[in-house]
């Protein structure tokens, strides 16, 4: 029995771009009563990646069977399939629409045991704070060290990576297979709060600060202050600002 009610939001801000790209959702699975799933996507050069991933999403998880208390190896592969459905659907698209669409991952499974488990690729990230405090976060550092060992890279090359087309970890990249990785907290508390984010949103703050603003206020109201800030430390130039916030919360008593 959990000691915690969840308290959850999403949120998205276009910045200076012509079009939203990113995607965010929280969902419940239809065959998994007390499971929560929040996803967040960031399209790159267009939306198409990004719509796809919440597709998929979606069928992915409402055909997931828990059963009495999955393991975490279980539920990585719920969404190691999404990310490698989702590569394979984009890939098989461009051979119709001759178009290629590429996007980044976030996902988050909460369970009804109290458990949280994560997944991540591209530059899209997951912060998991308690009491404000920055405990994880995802980064690309696995992913370097993946470049360095598999392909057998430079590690000053591998450190600029983003510059490289040929070794962008995303969906969508004909020339490689997406890079994931993972994470895990098993003993989640009222005062835990995961953030999900894009880009558009991380590029302008400290983990400090994130963790400040999303302990002190609800979801709405955070993500409120974070998007307004973020357009005034961009100076009207960022881009696509979008956010989910899954935070724990004590429940309130029923007084006599």
């Amino acid at each position: 029995m959990t000691s915690y009610k969840l308290e959850a939001g999403t949120a998205q801000h276009i910045g200076n771009r012509p079009q939203q790209n990113d995607r965010v959702a929280l969902m419940t699975g239809a065959r998994a009563p007390g499971y929560v799933l929040a996803v967040l996507s960031d399209g790159i050069a267009g939306a198409a990646g990004a719509e796809q991933v919440l597709h998929t999403a979606k069928q992915v998880f409402d055909e997931f069977k828990p059963g009495d208390r999955p393991s975490v190896e279980r539920l990585q592969q719920l969404l190691r399939d999404i990310v490698q459905e989702t590569h394979l659907v984009i890939n098989m698209n461009v051979v119709a629409t001759q178009a290629h669409a590429h996007a980044s991952f976030v996902g988050l499974v909460l369970t009804p045991h109290g458990e949280a488990v994560w997944a991540h690729v591209g530059d899209s990230r997951l912060y998991y704070f308690h009491d404000g405090k920055c405990l994880a976060r995802t980064s690309d550092a696995a992913y370097v060290e993946h470049l360095v060992s598999s392909d057998r890279l430079p590690p000053d090359a591998a450190k600029n990576h983003r510059k490289s087309k040929l070794l962008l970890n995303v969906m969508g990249n004909s020339r490689k297979e997406p890079f994931i990785t993972f994470g895990q907290r098993l003993d989640l508390a009222a005062n835990d709060v995961f953030l999900l984010c894009s880009d558009g949103l991380w590029h302008f703050f400290t983990d400090a600060e994130l963790g400040a603003v999303t302990a002190k206020s609800s979801p709405r109201q955070a993500s409120e202050m974070l998007i307004n800030k973020a357009g005034e430390r961009s100076q009207g130039k960022g881009g696509n600002c979008s956010m989910a916030i899954v935070k724990l919360v004590k429940p309130v008593l029923d007084r006599p």
